[in-house]
């Protein structure tokens, strides 16, 4: 039975093989492409349920594609590249991406990934509008409303902001949050969390400075409450 359909765009021969090989053994359909132009295409023609973009590719920047990506396709794309600095992984997640793996990469940890962003995906197909008082966040359009105003959110405030939402009620860990949204080497970097769960209070809080969405467990992280009281 096919689990999903991934496609991969990565320029190296090596690298499409280990992951066709890796990914057909656990029943996914597997779709690979060389170069931006011949991914841009394959997504269009055959929509995939999940890309595995390298960022290095010879035609066209990696970060440039996803931003092209993302004008259109709203299932998951995860980032695999050798680009191992702060600035780059940050600037691919808040340019849409769900996930980012640097190489060389764990298979093991890399199918987790992809279960785990295929496992939402499905969610927010089968669950599409979630309201929360004056809040209606859109999963399929990627869209928040508060008080029916669109609000703008970057990639990374979404990406936040939905796992605090997928979690309702459950206190998320500072470690928990940065590993899921950020990757494991920002695990520590609880400073960094801070200043975005701050802009993110600012765009659904009627008053930042005493939340009702995203409360605070002190020394522990944050749980989201549906409630507007």
């Amino acid at each position: 039975m096919i689990e999903a359909t991934i496609l991969i765009i990565d320029d190296e021969p090596p690298i499409r093989r280990l992951l066709d090989i890796t990914l057909s053994a656990q029943h996914y359909r597997v779709m690979e492409t060389g170069t931006a132009r011949d991914g841009q295409i394959a997504a269009a023609m055959h929509p995939p349920d999940l890309i595995l973009l390298d960022l290095g590719l010879p035609d066209e920047d990696g970060q440039a594609l996803l931003l092209k990506l993302r004008e259109w396709y709203s299932k998951p794309i995860i980032v695999l590249s050798a680009r191992n600095m702060e600035e780059e992984i940050v600037q691919a997640l808040d340019h849409g991406a769900n996930d980012y793996l640097t190489k060389p990469f764990r298979t093991g940890e890399l199918l987790a990934r992809i279960r785990s962003a295929l496992r939402v995906s499905r969610q927010e197909e089968n669950n599409p509008v979630r309201e929360f008082g004056n809040l209606r966040i859109d999963l399929v359009a990627r869209q928040l409303r508060r008080n029916n105003e669109l609000v703008h959110l970057t990639a990374t405030e979404y990406a936040l902001l939905l796992l605090l939402v997928q979690n309702e009620g459950r206190v998320l860990t500072h470690q928990f949050i940065l590993r899921e949204i950020w990757g494991a080497p920002y695990s520590t970097q609880s400073q960094y969390l801070r200043v975005y769960i701050g802009q993110l209070r600012k765009k659904i809080e009627n008053n930042p400075n005493q939340p009702v969405h995203i409360i605070t467990a002190s020394g522990v992280g944050y749980r989201f409450s549906g409630s507007s009281l």
